[in-house]
C-alpha cells in the first residue's frame, strides 16, 4: 500500500539528484516531491520522473524548502513524510528501514549517521561537534528520547508533522522538529544509517561562515524551544 511522501529540498544538486531519485525505493511511495530553492543549474531538468512532483521556493533556506514541500503533500494525504538531502550522502535505498521503523508505532524517527556506517570523512568535525552538542541540550533541557544525531535521513507520521507546527525557515529545521517532538511526548526512535562524502560542497558545514551561522541557529532554536515548554509548565 502506498503511504508515504518523500520531501527533497535541493539547491544546485545536478550531480546528484538523479542518483537519489533512482535509488529511491517506490512500493510504498505516493508522490517524491523535489522542493527546487532556487537552484541555477540543471537540478529541476534532472529532477522530472513520473514519481516526483517538482516545486519551487525562491526563498532561500533548508526549512523553507522542506516547509514548501509539506505544503505540496497536504493532497496527497499521506500517512507518513519522509525528509531526504538530494546530495546522494544518504543512501535513499534505506527508506524500507525507516518505515519498517515507523510501521512500529513510532512518530517519528531518525536517521542516526552517528550510529551508522560512515564514509571515512563523510561526517566533518564540525558536524559531529554540533551533533554532540545539540543532543547533549536536547537530553538535559528537553527530557524524553535520547538523540545522537541530528540527521536529515528521517520519517514522521503526517498528523505528527502538522501537530508540532513547523516555523524554521533554514539552519535550525531539523533540531525544531526533534525538540518539538520531545516537549509534546512522541514516541521517538533512531535507526543506523549510513552515509559517504556528499556530491559537491556543504551549503552548511562546507564553510566557516556556514558552520557559524548553523551553530548558533540550533543553539538559540533549542533554547527557545526550551523556554516555551518552561513557560508553558508554569
Amino acid at each position: 500500500m502506498k503511504d508515504t511522501v518523500v520531501i527533497i529540498p535541493v539547491y544546485n544538486e545536478e550531480d546528484s539528484i538523479g542518483l537519489v531519485l533512482d535509488n529511491i525505493p517506490l512500493e510504498r511511495i505516493i508522490k517524491v516531491i523535489v522542493v527546487n530553492n532556487a537552484s541555477t543549474d540543471s537540478t529541476v531538468e534532472k529532477s522530472k520522473r513520473e514519481f516526483t512532483e517538482v516545486v519551487d521556493q525562491l526563498q532561500r533556506g533548508y526549512g523553507s524548502a522542506c516547509l514548501k514541500g509539506i505544503e505540496s503533500c497536504h493532497k496527497y494525504n499521506p500517512k507518513y513524510v519522509a525528509f531526504l538531502d538530494g546530495d546522494f550522502s544518504d543512501s535513499p535505498t534505506e527508506l524500507n528501514q525507516l518505515l519498517s521503523e515507523i510501521d512500529k508505532g513510532f512518530d517519528l524517527v531518525i536517521g542516526s549517521r552517528v550510529r551508522g556506517n560512515n564514509e571515512p570523512g563523510a561526517l566533518l568535525p564540525q558536524a559531529v561537534f554540533g551533533n554532540w552538542l545539540a543532543t547533549r541540550m536536547m537530553k538535559y533541557m528537553l527530557g524524553g528520547f535520547e538523540f545522537t544525531d541530528l540527521g536529515p535521513f528521517r520519517i514522521i507520521r503526517y498528523q505528527s508533522l502538522l501537530d508540532i507546527k513547523m516555523e524554521d525557515q533554514d539552519f535550525g529545521w531539523t533540531v525544531e522538529m526533534q525538540g518539538k517532538a520531545l516537549v509534546q511526548k512522541l514516541k521517538c526512535s533512531e535507526i543506523p544509517v549510513s552515509y559517504k562524502k556528499r556530491i559537491g560542497v556543504s551549503k552548511i558545514t562546507g564553510t566557516l561562515k556556514g558552520t557559524i551561522l548553523a551553530g548558533q541557529k540550533i543553539i538559540f532554536t533549542i533554547l527557545k524551544i526550551w523556554k516555551n515548554k518552561f513557560s508553558q509548565s508554569f
